[in-house]
């Protein structure tokens, strides 16, 4: 029964520190704008699961740490913008901080070289066409992992014509058919 049981003193301190916590949160997300959890990039991830690691730390630690923990968030937030802004201006940061998205199908062609170098199998491609509600492989102009690990599916009538535009920066985006 010990490890239900614990004091007030300790119920209070986490009731506290959470709710200091929420409102550092609050503060530092309207401080730090909309891209605060954002999936933009790898580096955007990364922090998102830190502040959440922070936040959880904070909150069950034996003595809530509220102001190393406020801290923390205040160190990585403004991390977070650093880096935002640096890649914003630099093509160098932004190459060392962003993965390049990478073509997994160039029409109805798996590229198995990619889907390996993704670490994705034929099963989670199909059932990410599915969930973009592709009727046909026919449909499927180009299937892209983006930088953030999601998976785009561009989709359309056969023989509409896929904007290169759109594939700009993607790697293997030269399998593609057309100009």
């Amino acid at each position: 029964m010990d490890w239900i049981a614990t004091s007030w003193r300790a119920v209070g301190l986490v009731a506290v520190t959470a709710t200091g916590m929420y409102a550092g949160l609050i503060l530092v997300t309207r401080i730090a704008g909309l891209r605060s959890f954002s999936k933009m990039s790898s580096f955007d991830f990364a922090v998102t699961v830190a502040i959440g690691s922070v936040l959880a730390g904070a909150v069950i630690a034996e003595d809530p740490p509220l102001l190393q923990a406020l801290a923390a968030l205040a160190v990585l937030y403004t991390l977070q913008i650093g880096v935002a802004m640096a890649r914003s201006r630099s093509k160098g940061v932004q190459r060392v901080v962003d993965n390049t998205p990478l073509l997994l199908m160039a029409g109805r062609d798996v590229l198995h070289h990619n889907l390996r170098a993704a670490q994705v199998t034929e099963a989670d491609l199909r059932a990410k066409l599915r969930e973009a509600n592709v009727l046909t492989l026919d449909h499927v102009h180009a299937v892209v992992m983006e930088t953030t690990g999601d998976i785009s599916v561009l989709h359309g009538e056969p023989g509409a014509e896929l904007d290169r535009a759109l594939l700009q920066g993607v790697r293997g985006a030269e399998r593609l058919p057309g100009p």
